[in-house]
């Protein structure tokens, strides 16, 4: 069941039971690539008629309700009304394809200035740009910022400053937790 849409920021609720397609796994659990891949395919072309770009899909399962996040751009910036008639879109093309079995939140907005960096291709587009990096390292995760260097095919390179010395690190792609552009100061 569709709820009343309300845009507060971007976010639409959405619900759906599930009678369609295979479910997405129940709140808090992990969505799978494919899952979040198989719902970027059906939503994709309601995008393009609303005039916008996908720039990522982002599945917040431990948020609650969970959160189907959509990411998106168009030249230009992404405002307001892009935002609010992506979601009533997308909420309708879901809804009518129950891919999620459960109750969960629809956001779409735009990427923002510290936007999550997911792809090869976001990473290779900040080359030069100050990113922020939380990665595995051992059993603990360690964040590092500074300007990416280069991107490898299976590998980046981040400029760190320790002190007043500057040097470089390296960190493998199946390492990296997650990335984003940072704000320079």
């Amino acid at each position: 069941m569709l709820l009343p849409p309300a845009v507060q920021g971007a976010a639409a609720p959405l619900t759906t039971p599930g009678t369609g397609v295979a479910p997405v796994p129940p709140p808090h659990a992990e969505l799978s690539n494919d899952a979040l891949a198989r719902i970027t395919e059906l939503v994709l072309p309601s995008l393009t008629q609303c005039g916008v770009e996908l720039y990522g899909a982002e599945w917040v399962g431990q948020s609650t309700p969970p959160t189907l996040r959509l990411l998106i751009e168009k030249p230009g910036g992404v405002n307001l009304d892009d935002c609010e008639q992506v979601s009533h879109a997308v909420a309708a093309v879901l809804d009518a394809h129950d891919p999620i079995s459960s109750a969960y939140t629809l956001e779409v907005s735009s990427p923002g200035a510290e936007r999550p960096l997911f792809e090869r291709e976001q990473w290779l587009r900040a080359l030069g740009f100050r990113v922020n990096v939380r990665f595995r390292n051992g059993e603990a995760d360690t964040v590092v910022e500074g300007r990416l260097l280069a991107v490898g095919e299976d590998a980046l390179e981040v400029e760190i400053r320790e002190r007043r010395s500057t040097g470089s690190l390296r960190v493998a792609f199946s390492d990296v937790v997650e990335g984003r552009l940072a704000v320079e100061i």
